[in-house]
């Protein structure tokens, strides 16, 4: 048994420090010693509205500990990266190619908590606790699935590795798996945070011509050009129907909108902003993964246009991260430079803080010194 320390959720809206215990895997789980866990608006939002209790924390890198008897894929001292939409391999989903919205494991789209360890692989005085999508990763010690881990093949600070779990990956995800990003193409990005930039350097990537930054924020708009934005557009609160901004892009981009458009703050008064800023035959995505209702103009489709919500870019883990790790590797994939600032577990509240603040791009938590 193990005993550690780790962010716990009332399933009332308020959070706290506390202590877990962590007992041994079973046959197809790994015992895994976080080394940093990113801070996403998506925890913030389950500790708000999940009305159970919880360890939060769905990004996160670390060190395998021990695994199951039944466990190959990876072995004691493996470095890994973890992954929340854990596939099952066998439901329908899974056979047509779609692991990130399994049937049975995914917390969103199936049942819940088939993706999870035995229930008494956390537990927190005396009862086992669930952990946040399958994972919780705001505790020093974690088990998880085989199928959550993504082994590390490179060199890589573990406050990187981490975001790559969520952040990152859906950013990068939605612009090469999900829009299919053209070379030559022209693309607006609705939100500038930590989501927002991968999306503006994967669209760079995928060789976009024009990358439209947009944002509220002229420190983030400078901050985008560096990876790699080619103009930026400063929205104000008064435009509510993008009027003012979509004649900026028509501008920008020869009198018509962008081919592509992505919408990257979760701000649900956006939800349809995509739409009115592409060309007709253009295809909006909507990233963030807004939830609540939203009234269309159906004026907005016209004509020919494509919209798109796809969860997580579309992740295929086992073949995603490698190539993340290793356009990282050559060099052309700016991680570091995402994680703006790291706190000790003990500071998560000043983490939230600044991340609901628009202060940070990503924050990460970080357990110990990096070995």
């Amino acid at each position: 048994m193990i005993h550690s320390k780790a962010i716990l959720s009332d399933g009332k809206g308020n959070f706290h420090l506390t202590t877990i215990a962590i007992s041994t895997p079973a046959q197809d789980e790994v015992l895994i010693k976080l080394k940093a866990s990113g801070i996403c608006h998506t925890d913030w939002d389950s500790i708000n509205t999940w009305n159970k209790p919880f360890i939060v924390g769905h990004e996160g890198a670390g060190i395998v500990v021990s695994v199951g008897s039944a466990v190959t894929k990876v072995k004691a001292g493996d470095r890994v990266i973890l992954n929340w939409a854990i596939p099952c391999g066998h439901c329908f989903q899974c056979r047509e190619g779609n692991t990130h919205i399994c049937e049975i494991n995914s917390p969103v789209c199936g049942q819940g908590l088939c993706g999870h360890a035995h229930p008494e692989a956390a537990s927190h005085q005396g009862a086992p606790i669930e952990r946040s999508f399958h994972l919780g990763t705001m505790s020093e010690h974690t088990i998880v699935k085989e199928s959550a881990v993504v082994k590390i093949h490179c060199d890589i600070p573990y406050a990187t590795a981490s975001i790559i779990g969520c952040g990152v990956m859906t950013g990068w995800g939605s612009v090469v798996n999900a829009a299919n990003v053209k070379l030559g193409s022209s693309v607006c990005v609705i939100g500038c945070g930590g989501v927002g930039l991968n999306v503006i350097q994967a669209a760079k990537l995928s060789g976009a011509n024009k990358i439209i930054a947009i944002d509220i924020n002229s420190e983030r708009l400078d901050q985008a050009k560096k990876f790699g934005a080619t103009h930026g557009i400063i929205a104000t609160r008064d435009d509510k129907d993008f009027n003012e901004v979509a004649a900026q892009v028509c501008a920008i981009n020869g009198g018509r909108g962008t081919d592509y458009a992505f919408e990257c703050t979760a701000v649900p008064a956006l939800g349809s902003a995509p739409l009115k800023l592409i060309r007709s035959a253009g295809t909006a995505v909507q990233v963030s993964g807004i939830e609540q209702r939203i009234d269309f103009d159906c004026e907005l489709f016209e004509w020919d246009k494509i919209y798109i919500n796809p969860l997580y870019g579309m992740c295929n883990p086992d073949r995603d991260f490698p190539r993340i790790l290793d356009l990282y590797s050559a060099g052309q994939l700016k991680l570091d430079e995402l994680v703006t600032k790291t706190y000790r577990i003990e500071d998560v509240a000043q983490g939230f803080d600044d991340l609901i603040n628009g202060r940070i791009a990503k924050g990460v938590v970080v357990f110990d010194d990096e070995e």
